[in-house]
C-alpha cells in the first residue's frame, strides 16, 4: 500500500515554495502574573511550519515550549498576536469553532499516551473517527491500515497494559492522526521511553509526517532526536529562534 494513502495525499510544500504555511504563529505574546511581577513567557514570537515539515522545539523546562504548543493548538489564547491555520486567523473564532478546528485540523500527542485502558489498540484509534462520523467499518479499515503502517499489525487486539511503552506511544500517534489532521503537535512524546525505543518512535513519526504532508511541531529535550527533524527551533527570551 502506498504510504500516501494512510492519512491523505502528501504534499511537498516548504519554506522555499509559494505555498503559505499550514501553521503560522505571528507576534505571539503570553505572560503570567507571579505575585507583583509579570512573567513574560513569549514576546512577539514567530513560527511558521509548512506541509510535510517536522520542527523540533528544544530547550530547558520552563522555557515556554508547552505554552507555545498550547497556543498553536488553540488550547490557550495568546495575550498578543495571531495564530493562522491554513492562512485563516483564529483569534476571533468562537469556542465552538476553535473546538471544531482542534478536533478536525489538529492532532495531539503527549508524554503519556492517555489511551483508554479498557479498549484495544484498534478500538482506541477507531473511536475518534466514529465520533467524527465515520462508520465503524470505515474507521476499522483505516485504523488497521494506520496501525499496520506504524508496525503494530500484530498488536491490534491488545489493550494498552499489554503493550510496551513504545507500542503505546505509536498507538497514541495513530489516534492523533486518525482523522487526517493537517497539523500535529507533540509534547515530549518519548519522554518516558528509553533511548532506543524513543529513536524508533521518532523515526516512525518522521516517516509519517513526510508521507502525509502534516505540519508537525515536536517538543523534545533529546538533541539527537531533534537532529532527525527537518528544522530545530528553541525559545530564548520569549522569542522563537531557529537553530542550525
Amino acid at each position: 500500500m502506498d504510504d500516501k494513502t494512510i492519512i491523505g495525499e502528501a504534499t511537498t510544500s516548504t519554506a522555499d515554495t509559494d505555498e503559505p504555511p499550514l501553521l503560522f504563529l505571528h507576534g505571539i505574546g503570553r505572560h503570567f502574573r507571579q505575585g507583583d511581577e509579570t512573567l513574560d513567557i513569549l514576546k512577539s514570537a514567530e513560527l511558521a511550519v509548512w506541509a510535510g515539515q517536522s520542527v523540533a522545539l528544544v530547550g530547558p523546562s520552563g522555557a515556554g515550549k508547552s505554552t507555545l504548543l498550547h497556543i498553536a493548538g488553540l488550547l490557550e489564547h495568546p495575550d498578543a498576536g495571531e495564530v493562522y491555520i491554513a492562512g485563516a486567523a483564529t483569534s476571533n473564532l468562537s469556542d465552538v469553532e476553535r473546538t471544531r478546528i482542534r478536533r478536525v485540523e489538529i492532532g495531539f500527542v503527549y508524554q503519556f499516551h492517555h489511551l483508554l485502558p479498557e479498549f484495544s489498540a484498534l478500538e482506541n484509534v477507531v473511536m475518534p473517527q466514529m465520533i467524527r462520523g465515520l462508520s465503524r467499518r470505515e474507521a476499522g479499515v483505516r485504523s488497521t491500515e494506520l496501525l499496520s503502517y506504524l508496525g503494530l499489525k500484530d498488536r491490534l487486539t491488545h489493550r494498552p497494559a499489554e503493550l510496551s511503552g513504545g507500542e503505546q506511544q505509536r498507538v497514541a500517534i495513530a489516534r492523533a492522526v486518525a482523522n487526517a489532521p493537517r497539523i500535529l503537535l507533540a509534547d515530549e512524546p518519548t519522554g518516558n521511553l528509553d533511548v532506543r525505543t524513543a529513536d524508533h518512535v521518532f523515526a516512525t513519526l518522521g516517516q509519517l509526517v513526510r508521507a502525509s504532508g502534516i505540519a508537525a511541531i515536536i517538543a523534545t529535550h533529546n538533541m539527537d532526536i531533534a537532529a532527525q527533524m527537518d528544522r530545530r527551533v528553541t525559545i530564548r527570551e520569549g522569542q522563537v529562534v531557529e537553530l542550525s
